[in-house]
């Protein structure tokens, strides 16, 4: 199996050291910085908007892959594009017109993704995969960290492996969401290639971080 990418969720970072939690994950071999965007509308919880996007910004010239678990998600594509997003990824639910959503990104200079909900199929991406950079196949339902791993998703990641292989273009498979030492290896088997993982970074603080993000490499 070919090493994944790893993704640290701040969502599972101090909130109060936020900056250096960004720097000490890069430091670490993190491959991108995952931020968690959360409207309390959309999902239940509520996070950050693209001020504290723009703050981190200085600390990590790693690609910031932002998760827009917003509705309505277009009024908001430019103010987190302009904050220092690299890669913005929606929900198809947050909007009427995905394909619209995807047209605006890419207008923006931004890689675009699509998030798919444990409930929401792999056929979603019909008639986008041929448009997008990213699927992201949450294995957990929106809104909160230190969730349990949903198996059933592992044959959508399967699934969604096989559009993108047809589809002949180099399209990202991220999984996020219970992502551990025993399902990434799962997930990688899959056809992911890109994890998204929160707890399993940032546990056990600062001093742990590469020995964490190199056990989730090792494991995939």
């Amino acid at each position: 199996m070919a090493t994944p990418l790893i993704s640290p969720s701040i969502l599972s970072a101090d909130f109060a050291r936020l900056g250096e939690e960004v720097r000490a994950v890069d430091a670490a071999g993190a491959d991108w910085i995952h931020v968690d965007v959360m409207d309390g509308h959309f999902v239940p919880n509520l996070t950050i908007g693209p001020g504290v996007v723009k703050a981190l910004r200085p600390h990590s010239a790693k690609p910031f892959d932002v998760h827009l678990m917003i509705e309505p998600v277009d009024l908001f594509l430019e103010a987190f594009a302009a904050a220092g997003a690299d890669i913005i990824t929606f929900h198809p639910e947050a909007g009427p017109h995905a394909h619209r959503t995807v047209q605006a990104i890419k207008a923006l200079g931004k890689q675009a993704g699509i998030a798919l909900n444990p409930a929401t199929p792999a056929k979603m991406l019909d008639y986008l995969i041929d448009d997008i950079d990213l699927v992201l196949v949450m294995s957990v339902n929106p809104g909160f960290g230190g969730q349990s791993f949903i198996s059933s998703q592992l044959r959508k990641i399967e699934a969604v492996r096989k559009m993108i292989d047809k589809s002949g273009r180099r399209v990202h498979l991220e999984v996020d969401g219970g992502v551990d030492l025993v399902t990434a290896p799962q997930c990688v088997s899959a056809g992911a290639d890109v994890l998204v993982a929160g707890t399993a970074t940032f546990k056990g603080g600062p001093e742990h971080y590469a020995a964490n993000i190199a056990a989730l490499k090792g494991a995939g």
